[in-house]
């Protein structure tokens, strides 16, 4: 069965070859992935290169968190994508996006306030977790309405942090 996965309004079509082969966009790579901790923390290696990544599921969308930088991604079968265009859904949902803190640490900084305009991309928090700082950027433009946390602060995962609302 064949996935369209939606990061950044960019649609990529993955296919699961086998327990080592993935096809992306018509190109297979081999892929070795394995949970390494019990907090969603993975070990992923794709043609030889060695990454640690952190997922994280909520309602209809996954949090990846690799390399300092947090994507959401929505991932669906190629079934419900043929059911959403044939219906004419958009598949990504508007109204306000809440930033939640895909792993429990500290807040090393709060980069917005409340009212301020943000573009897509622009850092919202860096947070401190197992030792590495890490940006948690805006998915896409809007007014921050609401911010629950302060520098120095100790969040859990899944804790609300900031709130977005999209701008039209």
């Amino acid at each position: 069965m064949k996935y369209i996965t939606t990061i950044d309004d960019v649609d990529f079509e993955v296919e699961i070859l086998n327990d080592h082969q993935v096809q992306l966009n018509g190109k297979t790579y081999e892929v070795y992935f394995e949970e390494i901790s019990s907090e969603s923390i993975y070990s992923l290696i794709v043609d030889g290169n060695a990454y640690e990544i952190l997922i994280s599921e909520e309602e209809n969308e996954w949090n990846i968190l690799i390399r300092g930088t947090l994507y959401s991604a929505e991932v669906i079968d190629e079934r419900e994508k043929r059911l959403r265009d044939a219906s004419g859904e958009l598949a990504l949902s508007s109204g306000e996006y809440t930033l939640q803190a895909p792993m429990p640490g500290l807040v090393v900084k709060v980069a917005v306030k409340e009212g301020k305009k943000v573009k897509k991309g622009d850092v919202l928090v860096i947070l401190e977790s197992m030792k590495m700082q890490n940006e948690l950027k805006s998915p896409h433009k809007g007014t921050i309405t609401e911010v629950n946390i302060k520098k120095g602060d100790r969040v859990e995962k899944r804790e609300a942090m900031v709130i977005i609302e999209p701008d039209e």
